[in-house]
């Protein structure tokens, strides 16, 4: 028995996190060692939602556990009353019908729960540590937050999922990236994945299962949501971080009585992380960052700290980003003109986003010319910021509040013109990705908010701290 026993503990160190939530949802092998995984959870989205159960009525399938599934609006959801164009309101109704048809749980427009999927359904306790959820969206790794394994799939992989509760996978390699350091004031969790994307750029970890390590831990549940979330610009197939006690605590104070009665504190703790001498095919370690960051191109691994120069172009896809972005090398972002600021998405729409964000805001107006929007992740974030006060702070700021949604993420709540310069704490920044035409600056909740009452791009940590050079 004691050696079984020193076996198990040496297999047990040996094992990463991936390795343990994967094996716990292996059910077959086909000969091509492709792996079919059980899903515990699935969530489609508005946008999805109408064409993935058009085809499963239309084959005559049934859904296989109706109760393991949730149906969210949020890309379609409007972001201000009347704002949704015809299409977003066929999709939204569409969506209504399926979840009618089939029997599904929906969170739609104005209900308590509704939100962006990736916020809404960690909150309402639909997402656990050590499961597996899907999403026909990229971003779903971000539940990886809350030690949770999140896999974008398509739409036809959604259909499989929905009918058999599996999906067939190849096995993911792996990487780790143990953090050092803490973040400093003016410094987040979004500004330390752009320092990563920065040093690594998207392909080093392409398909990979990663994970977060080292001082991740030290983050709140919201920012290893966000580091999650960005994980996808990296390449990684799927992303983690080690759920500890601070997951749980987030979990029951936002899910309340809701949790699956299999959720154990002491498997979460002691079996949900990986061995001390666990193997990586690729394990790197990276400093938090001194200063904060934000993009300059048209890629999310296009940054720099605030207050560096403008880089020269390395080839022609970086002079394109100068062209499009209409910067020159040499140049500095700070105090170039700003025409829209926005605060929302899946990657900085949390509560403590939003906290960050009114930190800097408190007791000052944003600057003439500049229209702000702030879209709460769910209405379960906005609540808590009327609790608190927080609401109240970016209105009285000058900011805009829009309803929770996906919104100008991906170029809807309203239009942009053309040329126009925005910060966004969102996660994409490509060529027109918020209109055509449009600028776009990744930065944090609280650069986003500086920049709001400069009416440029600024350093945040002037605005907490004036005095200082």
């Amino acid at each position: 028995m004691a050696a079984a026993d020193a076996a198990n503990t040496a297999e047990a160190e040996s094992t990463t996190l991936f390795d343990v939530i994967w094996a716990r949802h292996v059910v077959t092998q086909n000969l091509h060692g492709k792996s079919l995984l059980y899903i515990d959870r699935a969530v489609v989205d508005d946008v999805r939602a109408p064409f993935v159960f058009a085809n499963i009525k239309r084959r005559g399938l049934k859904l296989r556990n109706p109760g393991l599934a949730l149906l969210i609006q949020d890309h379609a959801a409007p972001t201000f009353p009347g704002s949704a164009d015809q299409r977003s309101l066929e999709l939204a109704q569409a969506t209504r019908k399926a979840a009618d048809e089939f029997e599904l749980r929906l969170f739609d427009v104005g209900d308590d729960e509704q939100g962006i999927s990736h916020v809404a359904a960690p909150e309402s306790g639909f997402v656990l540590p050590g499961s597996t959820y899907v999403s026909v969206d990229s971003h779903a790794p971000t539940v990886g937050g809350l030690g949770a394994l999140g896999f974008g799939c398509g739409s036809t992989e959604m259909e499989h999922v929905l009918t058999t509760q599996t999906m067939w996978m190849n096995r993911p390699k792996q990487a780790r990236i143990c953090l050092t350091g803490l973040p400093t004031v003016g410094i987040t969790a979004k500004d330390i994945v752009l320092s990563v994307l920065v040093k690594f750029g998207r392909e080093t970890f392409r398909g990979m299962a990663l994970e977060f390590a080292g001082t991740a831990s030290e983050l709140d549940v919201e920012g290893r949501m966000t580091l999650c979330n960005m994980a996808v610009e990296l390449g990684a197939r799927t992303a983690l971080v080690a759920p500890d006690a601070k997951v749980l605590q987030w979990i029951g104070l936002h899910a309340g009585g809701r949790l699956a009665d299999n959720l154990r504190e002491a498997d979460v703790l002691s079996s949900l992380r990986s061995g001390k001498q666990a193997m990586f095919d690729i394990d790197v370690v990276h400093p938090c960052p001194t200063a904060p960051q934000i993009t300059w191109g048209t890629s999310p691994a296009q940054t720099i700290a605030v207050n560096e120069t403008i880089p020269n172009a390395g080839d022609a896809v970086e002079v394109r980003a100068l062209a499009y972005m209409d910067l020159s090398p040499g140049g500095q972002l700070l105090g170039i003109k700003v025409d829209y600021v926005f605060i929302g998405s899946c990657t900085n729409a949390r509560f403590d986003d939003l906290a960050s964000a009114a930190a800097v805001l408190n007791g000052q107006r944003i600057a003439r010319g500049v229209r702000a929007v702030v879209v709460p992740g769910s209405r379960g974030v906005e609540r808590q910021a009327i609790q608190s006060g927080i609401k109240q702070i970016f209105l009285e700021s000058g900011f805009v509040w829009g309803e929770s949604g996906c919104s100008m993420c991906a170029g809807g709540g309203e239009q942009i013109l053309p040329g126009s310069r925005v910060v966004s704490t969102t996660n994409r920044n490509f060529e027109n990705r918020q209109g055509p035409g449009v600028r776009t600056h990744l930065a944090s909740p609280m650069t986003a908010a500086a920049c709001a009452i400069a009416g440029s791009i600024c350093d945040p940590r002037k605005l907490m701290h004036p005095a200082e050079d």
